[in-house]
């Protein structure tokens, strides 16, 4: 394919993601680097807003609540009702209820994670829990490892919000939920179960969420291993912006492909807002 066939190729198929009616958008190095709103999201989430489309934020993060993100997105300058937020913490909080209900967990991670077990009538327990649940976490330590590992070997069942080994921060990448349960699995000999992307409970229940679709809906993310591969694993057409952990040489080291790259969701809305203003 030429240039210019690759040109027309992606100018067609971002026709086609604009036509969308529903999109699942990831947060971290798609909307935001940790207190830094990235270049051209406010116009995409303007535009959203505008065309009255369907849209639910999909994040692996469990740090924060639906409404703490509510909060921080109006800091960052725009409006976003917490009933569109929907993270790994709600996700793995609602399956633990569906396989043991009001049960209990041994918790690393921060307040998001621990108010979504709460609420899905969870008890904490650092003695005899169900399962020990790692998510990403500020308090990481030695010595919550060391607690860990003895509940694991003890009969609990070990469980990570994501599988995501890093994370886009101002600073650069640092260490996620995939990479703060390793020493966890590898001393007590088991396999982590992860609930995020790209397991299908997140994108099921974000389509359940959006009451759309999944031909009516794409996925918008920054990485191959978890959003592209599950928007592809379930049907939806994908897009990959550059502006958090991938780079153009990413996708050719993977055995898929993304329906279309892009350098950041700023383009998918580029001058679409000054068009139905003059209208």
């Amino acid at each position: 394919m030429n240039t210019m066939e690759k040109f027309c190729s992606s100018a067609s198929q971002l026709e086609v993601i604009r036509s969308k009616s529903a999109f699942i958008c990831d947060m971290d190095g798609v909307i935001y680097h940790g207190n830094r709103i990235l270049p051209g999201a406010i116009e995409f989430i303007t535009w959203l807003q505008k065309s009255n489309k369907r849209y639910l934020f999909l994040t692996n993060s469990s740090e924060r609540s639906a409404y703490e993100l509510h909060l921080k997105m109006k800091r960052l300058g725009i409006t976003i009702d917490p009933s569109h937020f929907y993270t790994s913490a709600l996700a793995t909080a609602g399956f633990l209820a569906t396989q043991v209900p009001q049960g209990t967990a041994y918790v690393i991670g921060e307040a998001g994670l621990i108010n979504a077990l709460y609420d899905a009538g969870y008890s904490m327990n650092d003695v005899n829990p169900d399962y020990v649940v790692v998510g990403e976490s500020k308090t990481y330590s030695f010595e919550t490892v060391t607690k860990a590992v003895s509940l694991v070997r003890k009969g609990a069942r070990l469980i990570g919000t994501n599988p995501d080994t890093s994370g886009p921060s101002e600073e650069g990448l640092i260490p996620a939920t995939g990479s703060l349960i390793l020493p966890i699995a590898k001393t007590a000999g088991v396999e982590p179960y992860f609930i995020g992307k790209p397991n299908p409970v997140m994108m099921r229940q974000a389509l359940k969420r959006l009451e759309t679709k999944r031909e009516e809906t794409a996925i918008i993310g920054d990485r191959m291993d978890t959003d592209i591969v599950s928007g592809i694993e379930a049907g939806i057409d994908t897009v990959l912006v550059l502006s958090g952990v991938s780079d153009v040489d990413t996708p050719k080291v993977f055995a898929y492909r993304p329906s279309l790259v892009l350098d950041s969701v700023g383009t998918i809305s580029e001058g679409l807002n000054e068009l139905m203003e003059d209208k």
